[in-house]
């Protein structure tokens, strides 16, 4: 798609700031402007993951709805985020601001955008992010919420009622479906049952919910809003690849995890209780889950000669991918293997992985940015990442998708050897999967435009 597509008509229409409600809608709706909505994504910016939702989720919207008028409302624009959306969505609107203790927005500006906004769409996220906004601006507007792509998992994590050490998916869906159909909380049903279209990332969410009774219209599965982003920094990307000796199509990119993120650490803060239950269980497990990785590594330099790229999808892992993947290999491979030893933006990684024979990553979202330009995958999910990594087998890749405690390293080279020796059915397979996901895709955005039209 080129730029000029992505360009839409601006608005000039006046609306008064401080007035919510039906009668404003409706007066905009005469004015004869462009249908408007309010992104609220960019949850954070340590993550190439949760900066690559407000793109894809953009991508889409452009493509499918190209005469919409959207405004961002980010959570976090760090590390060059804001430049990278700016530079790639020109005509892209963005307004910052928190609620008060009112609920209602703390600045004219939001205020404004409240008021003259079609519709409150929530980007892709775990758990519905930023949801007490969703149903602030629902009560006090009485227009259309919809959600794009979220998880909502009730059994992982650390807290009331929940389990720290996670399980696999059959398990979360199990337990999952035995809760009680009260089990939902009273603020999150009251959005759930009040948005005009809320899109599950994976089907263990949608089926959870359904079985809680959510009353929403549409419940269905929508992809994770990452799998949309088509922005690429090939200038730089490329050169980096050049500049480390990497070959297009000889050499796989591998990324690390722990089972749980160290934000205290991230955000230099003080260790909280639940910090110490995920150290622990850090600390026990990092070393088996990728010893297994680092087996594949083994496998695969010594069979085909050609190089691995170990990077990372969360600043953390920087340093963390050199310690776990890097340090302890055999000299006689080490050689063969390029630490990046930067963070990056999404667009960058969507050039280097565009080259790749293949990305295997412990993190979620790496393997959907490569999906995107074509590239085999593997996701080999912890036990403590939630349900989201359902969304694999939802669209036809779980034969590239591993349940961590339940494989090894032999296991993952015979898969990934299956790719090596026939990269053009691996990049056909991806082809086929990507035509699955761009139709649920366009599903989305149709029902985006659906809301517009009768909010």
């Amino acid at each position: 798609m080129n730029r000029r597509q992505f360009l839409t008509r601006s608005s000039t229409a006046a609306v008064a700031t401080a007035a919510f409600g039906p009668t404003i809608f409706a007066a905009a709706k005469k004015a004869g402007r462009p249908p408007r909505v309010l992104l609220r994504s960019s949850w954070q910016s340590v993550n190439i993951g949760d900066i690559g939702h407000t793109p894809g989720a953009l991508s889409l919207l452009y493509k499918h709805f190209p005469e919409v008028e959207v405004t961002l409302w980010p959570g976090s624009l760090g590390h060059g985020s804001r430049e990278l959306l700016t530079k790639g969505y020109p005509q892209l609107k963005i307004v910052e601001g928190s609620l008060g203790k009112d609920d209602k927005p703390n600045n004219e500006k939001l205020a404004q955008v409240w008021a003259e906004t079609d519709l409150y769409l929530s980007g892709s996220g775990s758990g519905f992010p930023a949801s007490a906004h969703a149903v602030a601006f629902r009560r006090a507007t009485g227009k259309p919420v919809g959600v794009f792509g979220v998880s909502t998992d009730p059994i992982s994590g650390v807290g009331a009622n929940r389990d720290p050490e996670g399980g696999t998916l059959v398990s979360i869906r199990e337990r999952a479906m035995k809760l009680p159909p009260t089990h939902l909380a009273a603020d999150l049903r009251y959005i759930m049952d009040n948005s005009a279209f809320f899109f599950c990332r994976d089907t263990i969410s949608r089926d959870y919910l359904k079985a809680q009774g959510v009353k929403t219209p549409v419940l269905e599965f929508g992809p994770d809003a990452q799998l949309g982003m088509h922005l690429r920094d090939d200038a730089k990307g490329l050169a980096w690849l050049k500049e480390r000796g990497l070959t297009e199509g000889k050499f796989i990119c591998v990324i690390p995890r722990l089972r749980y993120t160290p934000y205290y650490k991230i955000r230099n803060t003080a260790r909280g209780k639940d910090d110490f239950v995920k150290d622990a269980i850090n600390e026990r497990t990092t070393e088996k889950d990728h010893a297994k990785l680092r087996e594949m590594i083994v496998s695969y330099i010594k069979a085909t000669g050609h190089k691995v790229m170990v990077c990372a999808e969360m600043t953390y892992q920087v340093e963390m991918g050199k310690e776990v993947l890097v340090d302890p290999l055999p000299a006689e491979v080490k050689k063969n293997v390029v630490w990046r030893d930067t963070y990056w933006l999404p667009d960058e990684a969507a050039s280097i992985y565009s080259k790749a024979q293949c990305v295997v990553s412990v993190e979620c979202h790496s393997p959907l940015i490569a999906l995107h330009q074509g590239t085999p995958t593997f996701y080999v999910r912890q036990p403590t990442d939630t349900c989201k990594g359902q969304m694999y087998r939802d669209f036809g890749a779980g034969d590239w998708f591993f349940e961590v405690d339940e494989t090894n390293g032999p296991q993952l080279w015979s898969r990934l050897g299956a790719i090596v020796k026939d990269p053009a059915a691996a990049k056909a397979r991806v082809k086929s999967i990507m035509a699955t996901v761009e139709a649920r895709q366009k599903r989305m955005v149709d029902a985006v435009r659906e809301a517009c039209r009768v909010g």
